[in-house]
């Protein structure tokens, strides 16, 4: 194989209408992010969730370009953790970005995720994103680390992430951070800076754990619910694995809108810089669904974790 990295994104855009009015130009954004900003040791996967013509039209195009690798292609909406998952099981590479149709790529990110895999020991997940209030979501495999003094920890501000870490905030409709001194949570290794947690509208996994921690059944769930919970979050944090994000924000949510800063963004993303890439190494499971970890006090060690590290690890 010539890529360890596989991007899989998912898009539904039933039609032009109300909340989807801009949703064609915003996943077209996103696309066009994600394959300015790759290298060769990544390859995309596009899963059109039983989109309306336009959409279809266009991932044809991309794909006949050679701009993607693979098209998986729904007539009707099987909902978007079923079709996330299916199409990274089937990835052969390690690492697989799973992505909303809505993010938008920075020049770097990859390199800076996958250095954060390569920089820490058994890393789950990395988002691009990273979330200052993400200590405790889905976290108690780090919090863990963190107590028995395995990864150095610290709170920081940083300062720099104030704007962006807003625009975050503002996407999701949550209040906005008022202190560009607030505290966040560091954790470092090896030379390499990471934030505590991260939100799951886009993370990169590792592929084992879509075969040993998460469910083998499918959701049968449209959207929402506790799909993205269960599939993702949680297995994750089961795996026993770090679920980190990069220090610095690589990537951004534009919810259903484009607009001219990211535009610019996307622009400059075409003016390519130089990101030191690093050499990654893994090993396959060897025994896959057949050894799915069943832990009934998941949630009472979860409990004691948090609690400890609150008394311990008190924010600044």
């Amino acid at each position: 194989m010539t890529t360890h990295h596989r991007i899989v994104l998912v898009v539904y855009i039933p039609n032009e209408q109300g909340f989807y009015e801009k949703s064609l130009a915003v996943f077209k954004t996103c696309l066009d992010s994600i394959i300015s900003t790759i290298n060769s040791k990544a390859a995309i996967t596009v899963v059109n969730n039983g989109s309306f013509e336009k959409v279809s039209t266009l991932l044809d195009i991309y794909l006949k370009e050679k701009k993607i690798d693979t098209l998986v292609s729904h007539n009707t909406n099987i909902g978007k953790i079923d079709a996330q998952i299916g199409a990274a099981r089937a990835s052969r590479e390690q690492y697989i970005t799973l992505t909303d149709a809505d993010i938008l790529f920075v020049n770097g990110w990859q390199e800076k995720v996958e250095e954060v895999f390569a920089s820490f020991k058994n890393v789950g997940s990395v988002s691009p994103i990273p979330v200052r209030t993400g200590v405790f979501a889905g976290t108690s495999s780090v919090l863990k680390q963190i107590l028995l003094k395995k990864i150095k920890f610290y709170y920081r501000a940083i300062p720099e992430n104030f704007v962006n870490y807003n625009r975050f905030l503002e996407s999701i409709n949550w209040d906005l951070d008022t202190n560009e001194n607030n505290k966040w949570p560091v954790v470092e290794s090896n030379g390499c800076k990471g934030i505590v947690g991260s939100a799951h509208q886009v993370l990169t996994i590792d592929r084992d754990i879509l075969f040993t921690t998460s469910p083998s059944n499918p959701s049968l769930t449209l959207v929402g619910g506790n799909s993205e919970h269960n599939y993702v979050d949680v297995p994750i944090d089961m795996s026993g694995k770090l679920r980190l994000s990069t220090f610095n924000n690589f990537a951004y949510h534009m919810g259903n809108n484009v607009e001219d800063w990211m535009l610019t963004v996307n622009e400059n993303n075409l003016k390519k810089e130089n990101f030191k890439s690093v050499v990654l190494t893994s090993t396959l499971s060897t025994d896959l669904f057949n050894s799915k970890l069943k832990n009934r006090f998941y949630t009472l060690k979860k409990k004691i974790i948090k609690k400890l590290f609150s008394i311990f690890y008190k924010s600044k």
